[in-house]
């Protein structure tokens, strides 16, 4: 995260670090949710190395210029673990807030964005996964995708930052791992999931929560019973967004035990909330 002063908090060797970036415009935010890939060697050296990335990229207000900066950075750290005989990567979901513009994200991999008010939950990020894979190919349908996605999600990726992706792949061969990212847009997502694109301008409600998360946080038996819970949890414009995550954890551990879920990830999770009138 980098506040709107340009103070950046980080973990490196699993300990917080801060930092203070130089010339970072005044009121403009940066927060991001890496994810090391779980079953890979070097997923956390990973994740590091890409937050080591992100800590150089200068504040943007330009969409087209924080996704080429990215896949210029995906790029150059796919070369640096190749070389280095490394097969590994990370999620990424990054969200760019300027202070009088829409913010900017930018995903890759299974870690997500949600907004919350007081009556819905939405999830604002498609998966990268195999069931996403089998959609672009036209092969399951919005059920079916959401089923094998939001109901019984699983731990297996199609994409990720540095290691590269099956998702353009036109066949159902998932050893085929392309080097450079796979973008969804428009353009290639079926009908069912037409504005959620990887890369788009989101503008900030004020007053809505928007949860950033891996996939740790909803890894139960029955994940959508505890999501369901999130506007009467987190739709309380009193509590400070730190008084909201306390909220939310203890209410995952009472998940996690009235469904007999044995936990198998950690998570991470990130609130941000916009300041300003809230609308009638």
């Amino acid at each position: 995260m980098v506040d709107g002063q340009g103070q950046g908090r980080f973990l490196r060797n699993e300990q917080e670090i801060q930092i203070k970036l130089p010339d970072w415009p005044a009121g403009h935010w940066r927060v991001a949710v890496l994810d090391g890939m779980g079953g890979h060697s070097h997923g956390r050296e990973a994740a590091e190395r890409t937050v080591n990335g992100l800590l150089e990229v200068p504040a943007t207000t330009n969409l087209n210029q924080l996704s080429n900066t990215l896949n210029a950075l995906h790029d150059r750290l796919y070369i640096e673990f190749q070389d280095a005989g490394l097969e590994t990567g990370c999620t990424l979901i990054l969200l760019e807030i300027p202070p009088d513009n829409p913010a900017l994200l930018f995903h890759v991999g299974d870690s997500r964005a949600y907004t919350i008010d007081a009556e819905h939950v939405d999830c604002l990020t498609v998966d990268h996964v195999p069931a996403t894979h089998l959609a672009l190919l036209g092969l399951v349908d919005n059920a079916r995708w959401f089923q094998q996605v939001h109901v019984h999600p699983n731990s297996q990726i199609s994409q990720a930052f540095i290691l590269g992706s099956t998702l353009g792949v036109p066949s159902l061969r998932i050893d085929a791992i392309a080097a450079e990212l796979f973008e969804l847009h428009d353009g290639n997502l079926p009908l069912f999931l037409r504005g959620l694109g990887d890369r788009r301008p989101l503008p900030l409600e004020p007053g809505w929560i928007y949860l950033l998360a891996s996939d740790g946080l909803w890894h139960l038996s029955n994940p959508q019973a505890f999501i369901r819970r999130w506007p009467i949890l987190l739709s309380k414009p009193q509590h400070s967004l730190e008084e909201l995550l306390d909220l939310l954890i203890v209410e995952l551990a009472n998940f996690i035990r009235q469904q007999q879920s044995q936990p198998d990830d950690n998570c991470t999770v990130i609130l941000v909330r916009k300041s300003g009138p809230v609308p009638p």
